[in-house]
């Protein structure tokens, strides 16, 4: 299946995960607006019934208009308009909400006529948790006769009554959880997987230049029987040149291969950090005797590190420099102390990377395109490298772009990591 088909099909189900997601939602909506209306006609229904039986036992005339009225979801006034009885009211809102089976916590008060005041009447539970809210009851002055009643928890028991559909959103919000997570996965992959075949064809021609060299010359020398010290010079030369560059790169890729392995075990000492740097300066210098580097090194700074491979990434980042920009970029190693920390960078003033390349910089087998379109050597290992040792050295590691121009790598490290006497 080719790529760009997969990726429609992973969007279109990811569209059709997110419809069914939407229509879920509004179904609860609607199931909730729905059993909020159903809800509150059973406790107006129920009011209503309380003023009924009120009215009888009085033996008056039930008025036409409606006595009851809605405040709020959890808040209603019932307007008697006549004397009752508190123990009355009481019992006949617990027989009228048995009746209708509406298991839900409610509270009343009544309104005293000589005190103008709310006196709280009781709370009326479904449970033995009791929580009162006489505070809850306020006065109304339109009113002569009349008691409110507060339901609590309304909210609470409308979202318990509606569990399948949470239930039922629950099981789809997770499934979509998971799509998003395998789509995410099967997108990286896919990229890790373009990477990786890159790398592999780089590491061909890698291998292959070298080696199809060191054939060329070894042929001539073997079929040739003239000796022309000349030619042999120059193919003995060519050949140490180029097994050179093949030595390099099986070093590169052990380095990295160990790099990965547990068994790794770095071998620290305190060493003064301007010495590693300046030996990595001078032997750097006989490989690119072109070499600007600067040197902004505290001399009396001091780290716990392993000398071998700390000298390998900073020569990593010499050779990137170089590689990715031009034999005339000038590169600055400068060291910083900030809030009890030591920062090292390594900036340098040539093409730079772009911001779109700076995430995945340091990732395996990634490397960059170069602004001249030429081909670039490596394996796209050095960074990783970088990153592998810095981590196992509890340092930290990151690229920004260098101000005016070029590329800027930060290591970091902690307070353990280094002294300054």
């Amino acid at each position: 299946m080719k790529p760009s088909k997969l990726n429609i099909i992973l969007s279109f189900g990811l569209l059709a995960l997110l419809g069914v997601l939407f229509m879920q939602v509004s179904m609860l909506r609607r199931a909730f607006v729905f059993e909020q209306k159903e809800f509150s006609d059973k406790i107006h229904f129920v009011l209503s019934d309380v003023v009924k039986k009120i009215y009888l036992s009085n033996k008056n005339e039930l008025p036409l208009t409606n006595q009851v009225q809605k405040v709020s979801d959890d808040y209603y006034i019932v307007n008697i308009n006549d004397h009752f009885d508190d123990q009355i009211l009481e019992f006949y809102l617990k027989t009228e909400f048995e009746k209708v089976n509406l298991n839900t916590d409610y509270e009343y008060a009544i309104y005293n006529c000589s005190s103008d005041k709310m006196v709280y009447g009781n709370y009326i539970s479904s449970t033995k948790e009791v929580k009162q809210c006489v505070d809850c009851f306020k006065v109304d002055p339109e009113l002569t006769y009349y008691f409110a009643v507060r339901f609590p928890h309304i909210k609470y028991n409308l979202l318990q009554s509606l569990w399948y559909y949470w239930i039922l959103f629950g099981v789809i919000f997770i499934v979509l959880i998971i799509y998003l997570y395998s789509f995410i996965m099967v997108i990286q992959q896919k990229r890790y997987a373009d990477i990786q075949n890159d790398f592999i064809n780089n590491m061909t021609h890698e291998f292959k230049t070298p080696l199809s060299s060191i054939l060329l010359a070894s042929n001539y020398l073997k079929q040739n029987k003239a000796v022309d010290f000349s030619k042999v010079e120059s193919y003995s030369d060519m050949m140490h040149t180029q097994a050179t560059k093949l030595n390099q790169h099986i070093e590169t890729l052990l380095r990295v291969a160990k790099s990965e392995s547990k068994r790794l075990e770095l071998n620290k000492t305190w060493m003064r950090l301007v010495d590693l740097v300046e030996d990595v300066k001078m032997e750097n210098a006989m490989k690119y005797p072109e070499l600007n580097l600067q040197l902004t090194i505290d001399r009396q700074i001091e780290i716990f590190v392993d000398s071998f491979h700390f000298k390998n990434i900073m020569s990593n980042f010499i050779d990137n420099a170089i590689k990715y920009n031009s034999s005339q970029v000038g590169i600055e190693i400068k060291s910083t102390i900030k809030n009890k920390k030591l920062e090292l960078s390594i900036a340098d003033t040539g093409f730079g990377v772009d911001s779109k390349d700076l995430p995945f910089l340091f990732d395996k087998f990634y490397r960059v395109p170069r602004q001249n379109n030429m081909d670039v050597e490596g394996f796209g290992l050095g960074l990783f490298y970088a990153k592998k040792i810095t981590k196992l050295h509890g340092w930290t590691i990151e690229a920004t772009k260098n101000s005016p121009k070029g590329l800027k790598v930060l290591i970091t490290m902690s307070s353990k990591s280094f002294k300054y006497d």
